[in-house]
């Protein structure tokens, strides 16, 4: 991951299904923001903790239940520490809202405990910018494993919170009934590819990797 000195990472892998909840935080001001606590929000408000960080935001890529099954419940109680000032809960898009309000649904299909649906303070569109940690994060709309799927995109920092649109050698799912694997794959040749070669992608589960080592090497792109 190229980024300047000041950031900071941390990827911790949450619940059964290994989603790849990531802190990201300035060394200077310990400010932070998450992305995607799907879930084991003691597991992540420990990290926190001892990492003696303050968090601005939580952001969402998708509404499935390993991504933002631990949302609500970690926005209460980071609010609650930190001396009851709201930690906003941002994104995806829209489209992902019957996702969001169906988590509870979901994890009992699948025998999870523990995750609640997400109540976002505010969805976000494509080609929005958010100000974080002195960065400006682009949002893109990456459809086709959900029908709201974004990803958050620091140019500054040539880093992406892609979430589960594009993996190692794979891509996202799309065998769900509002999935579409030409929309998906469409997204990313318009939204992802063009960002660059050297831009780190990490991704909503296993290890991070590049656009040119996707764009080479990944058999669902050709």
């Amino acid at each position: 991951m190229s980024q300047p000195s000041s950031l900071a990472l941390e990827v911790v892998p949450v619940t059964a299904f290994a989603q790849n909840c990531s802190i990201l935080w300035d060394r200077r001001s310990r400010h932070a923001i998450v992305v995607d606590p799907g879930g084991d929000v003691p597991r992540l408000l420990k990290v926190i903790a001892d990492r003696n960080l303050t968090v601005d935001a939580i952001l969402l890529t998708h509404g499935h239940l390993d991504h933002a099954g631990g949302a609500d419940a970690l926005r209460d109680e980071l609010t609650a520490r930190q001396d009851g000032h709201q930690v906003p809960l941002i994104g995806p898009d829209a489209r992902d809202d019957f996702l969001l309000s169906s988590i509870t649904q979901q994890a009992a299909r699948f025998g999870v405990e523990g995750m609640q649906d997400a109540h976002v303070d505010r969805f976000v569109t494509d080609g929005e910018r958010l100000d974080l940690l002195g960065h400006e994060f682009q949002v893109l709309h990456v459809p086709g494993h959900t029908p709201g799927h974004v990803v958050f995109f620091d140019p500054q920092a040539r880093f992406a919170f892609v979430g589960d649109t594009l993996f190692q050698g794979s891509v996202g799912r799309t065998d769900f009934p509002y999935g579409d694997a030409d929309v998906l794959k469409e997204a990313i040749v318009r939204q992802l590819l063009p960002l660059g070669d050297d831009v780190t992608i990490l991704p909503g589960h296993g290890p991070a990797t590049t656009i040119g080592a996707e764009r080479q090497g990944n058999l669902f792109l050709r």
